[in-house]
């Protein structure tokens, strides 16, 4: 039993969907509470967190001086397989 369930888990996408859910509920402890105040992570697709963010000049900051601490935090958080890069949305 014990040897077949991750593999069932696996071919029901649950195994991702527990890890998305994990990794979304960790944004806030990661980013603190100001980014995490104009910001949500939406998604986990194939090792990209797509996060949605409020406002231009937070897209900016995010996307050109904070996104290589906030990768590197969730790599150390949940293993560079879970998490490769992050998208950021403005909306």
């Amino acid at each position: 039993m014990a040897d077949l369930l991750p593999k069932v888990m696996q071919k029901l996408g649950l195994k991702e969907r527990l890890q998305e859910s994990e990794v979304l509920g960790a944004w806030k402890l990661l980013v603190g509470d100001f980014i995490a105040a104009h910001s949500c992570p939406v998604a986990l697709r194939d090792g990209i967190l797509y996060v949605h963010v409020l406002q231009p000049a937070l897209h900016y900051e995010l996307e050109r001086i904070t996104k290589p601490q906030i990768l590197r935090k969730l790599k150390q958080r949940f293993g560079g397989r879970v998490i490769r890069d992050l998208r950021f949305r403005l909306g």
